[in-house]
């Protein structure tokens, strides 16, 4: 699915961090986002996804067609793989869980609960939702945290997979993940002369929208 913005301005807080932000983005592409932490890379995501209003400019797509990633893995520690899994499925409408399971090897931790993973197969599961949404916008913040080589190159496989079926994507990654069709964008360009301004928190509760 295409989407783009034109001459975004984006808030963190009550301050304006990064204005005249403009790029489109094809059906099956994706775009880097890059620029030094605290430049505005979680804030650009954000806004994306719906969860903080632009301060001015246009999104040229609706934020419900977008899957935001965040920092934060917004597991449920109480329930188990599949049950997470589950929940997802039915929120979304897509019920069947078995293409995510297969995608990141989750089927030998199906019954075990979140709260007992390690950070790396959390970070699996998270990501794994991605593939019950049903959305064409994936919007990634720094994704491959907490994953080892063999599991960025999975993580990586499931991108270029949804990109091939007319998706697309966006993401804040200082990784390589040699995706096909993928530009880079530096939002440096973009940043407001900020005074005091906080920096992107990279705790944050949002995990989809």
């Amino acid at each position: 699915m295409k989407f783009g913005v034109e001459n975004l301005a984006c808030r963190r807080g009550e301050v304006t961090v990064l204005i005249g932000v403009t790029f489109d983005v094809a059906a099956g592409e994706a775009l880097i986002l890059r620029g030094p932490n605290g430049s505005g890379k979680t804030t650009l995501l954000r806004c994306l996804a719906g969860l903080t209003p632009p301060v001015a400019g246009r999104l040229l797509f609706s934020t419900e067609d977008v899957a935001y990633a965040a920092h934060a893995d917004g597991l449920k520690a109480q329930l188990s793989v599949a049950e997470n899994l589950q929940f997802w499925a039915d929120i979304f409408g897509t019920h069947d869980i078995a293409p995510a399971v297969e995608a990141f090897e989750l089927g030998g931790l199906l019954t075990r609960r979140a709260q007992d993973l390690s950070a790396g197969q959390k970070r699996r599961l998270s990501l794994s939702r991605l593939m019950l949404t049903g959305r064409a916008i994936w919007a990634l913040d720094e994704p491959t945290v907490s994953l080892d080589a063999e599991n960025v190159a999975r993580f990586a496989a499931a991108i270029t997979a949804h990109l091939a079926a007319g998706g697309s994507a966006i993401l804040a990654t200082h990784i390589d993940l040699g995706l096909p069709s993928a530009r880079t964008l530096d939002i440096s360009p973009f940043r407001a002369i900020l005074q005091d301004a906080p920096s992107d928190d990279p705790f944050l509760d949002e995990t989809f929208s």
